[in-house]
């Protein structure tokens, strides 16, 4: 019977179509209709089809047009059921979503009456971990638990009521992205900890590289003997006030006397005595103070030849003009100069051995103050960078402090 429905049906369908070779052999591969019907029935139809006169054929065309406006209809109807379809399916997933949610609003009901163990209708902090403690079994930190709390009591009443209880498994997730946080958190404060240490660990170095520590006895000692320099070089200017009446029995004289002779004995002197401070101020594992002293000492015996210069100029000019001065006026000069000499390496003798740097000599002490070195004229590892070099390397931090902000 289902055969010869197949069939009547294809029969209907061919008549309606101009393409009935096409229906004939597409047919012919259809589940519809098995190749056993279509060898003994189709075959011997689709010989016949083709006999047809033109005429037939022509009245055959004349019917499928008038087919194809009831094929339009079937084709309304059909997108009609589909979409009859899809709204069932779309209400039966709406339903699902209800039961869904209904059930995990009763899961979550049942879960806070076991929570609530005094029955107030509010879970507070202590139930709250009690209740999360035994159905996750594992400890759980007053801290964390307080956490919890302030994330989900959106009434901030310090309780969770029924609409703010989320239910275990939230309170789960949420345990476990706030471990997450402060797995990240300690490993960022270790990272961090270990940059701080070794910046420490650097400074530490370059400290051991500048000794910039409080000066020892014995630094504070040494850090007097570079002001000779300028001393034996300023005995010149007080050879009216050491050569006077009674002072041949001074032992300050005396000993200044065999100082002197010494320091001459040296060839250029001077000279030497100038390269050898120079030289070893620019030693950072020397102590700060003998360092800062050494420098000083160099500009004080510098200076000293601008009153020589001064005097000599004057002595010249006048000589020219044929005026003699007045010795009295070259000694008080001269004298006046040995003193202020005196009065400069004692404060500064005074200064050192008290361990405190002799700074407040007018001009002379800042111009050393920007010759001493600094920690941040050295790089990370301890070499001694120019200025020039200090310069550049400001200039790119600047730059790439300036594009990470951009």
């Amino acid at each position: 019977m289902r055969c010869l429905l197949s069939i009547s049906a294809f029969f209907t369908i061919v008549q309606n179509s101009s393409w009935k070779g096409l229906a004939f052999t597409s047919c012919r591969h259809s589940n519809i209709i098995r190749s056993s019907v279509y060898e003994n029935v189709l075959s011997p139809c689709q010989s016949a089809f083709y006999r047809r006169s033109s005429s037939q054929f022509h009245k055959l065309n004349e019917s499928s047009s008038s087919s194809k406006i009831e094929g339009g209809g079937d084709q309304d109807d059909e997108i009609e059921r589909l979409r009859s379809m899809a709204a069932k399916l779309r209400a039966d997933a709406a339903s699902l979503e209800a039961e869904k949610a209904q059930q995990l609003a009763d899961a979550a009901e049942k879960a806070f009456r076991k929570f609530d163990t005094n029955q107030d209708g509010e879970i507070s902090v202590s139930e709250l971990k009690a209740g999360l403690e035994k159905v996750l079994k594992t400890d759980l930190s007053d801290r964390r638990v307080k956490q919890l709390m302030e994330e989900f009591d959106a009434s901030g009443d310090g309780v969770l009521q029924l609409d703010e209880f989320v239910g275990v498994d939230k309170f789960r997730n949420r345990l476990e992205a706030l471990a997450r946080e402060e797995k990240r958190l300690a490993i960022e404060a270790k990272k961090a900890a270990q940059k701080e240490k070794e910046l420490a660990d650097l400074a530490a170095a370059r400290v051991e590289i500048l000794n910039d520590k409080p000066p020892t006895n014995n630094d504070k000692i040494l850090s007097i003997l570079p002001y000779l320099f300028p001393l034996m070089d300023g005995l010149q200017y007080g050879r009216f006030l050491l050569s006077a009446e009674g002072t041949e029995s001074n032992p300050i004289v005396i000993l200044l006397a065999i100082l002197y002779g010494l320091y001459r004995t040296i060839p250029f002197s001077g000279f030497v005595a100038f390269f050898a401070l120079n030289f070893l101020a620019g030693n950072p594992g020397i102590n700060r103070l003998i360092r800062y002293n050494m420098q000083q000492a160099i500009f004080l015996d510098i200076a000293l030849f601008f009153p020589g210069l001064l005097t000599g100029l004057i002595s010249l000019i006048i000589g020219g003009l044929g005026v003699q001065l007045p010795t009295s006026v070259t000694e008080i000069g001269t004298d006046s100069i040995f003193i202020t000499l005196l009065l400069t390496l004692t404060y500064c003798v005074g200064s050192s051995l008290l361990g405190k740097e002799p700074d407040k000599i007018p001009f002379i002490s800042q111009s050393v103050l920007d010759r001493m070195p600094t920690l941040d004229m050295f790089d990370d590892q301890g070499i001694f960078l120019p200025e020039e070099l200090r310069k550049n390397d400001d200039k790119e931090d600047n730059e790439e402090k300036g594009d990470k902000k951009d």
